[in-house]
């Protein structure tokens, strides 16, 4: 598994402009299982504990509503940031994922984030 996320982070680190940092956590028990930043006061595993939140909630929410929905993402726009949750296709894992609004371009960075939620539910 460490291989696979070591693959995955390179990925997003070399193919993502604009990229500041990245985590996968594990919703039920909050553990991040990869993490990185290119930001030295940026720490992605507490940013991802504090959006652990947003996610249960969420979800939570989802489920006192009685939706038969999953969540696909949650986005989060700062002032000169963007920040992605993106919720595995079986609810276990989220990709955290935080860029500079002014380089980033959404549609590739959506587009690889869902490339790589399929390999993590799958290889997870």
């Amino acid at each position: 598994m460490s291989d696979f996320l070591q693959q995955f982070g390179d990925e997003i680190k070399k193919n993502i402009p604009g990229y500041i940092a990245v985590a996968v956590t594990e919703i039920k028990s909050g553990i991040s299982y990869f993490s990185d930043s290119v930001v030295a006061d940026f720490d992605p595993e507490l940013a991802s504990a504090f959006n652990l939140e947003v996610v249960k909630a969420k979800l939570n929410a989802i489920s006192a509503l009685g939706l038969q929905q999953n969540i696909d993402d949650i986005m989060i726009t700062l002032t000169n940031q963007i920040h992605i949750i993106d919720i595995s296709e079986n609810n276990e894992y989220f990709i955290y994922l935080a860029v500079d609004s002014n380089k980033a371009n959404l549609g590739m960075t959506k587009a690889l984030l869902n490339k790589f939620k399929k390999d993590i539910t799958q290889k997870m």
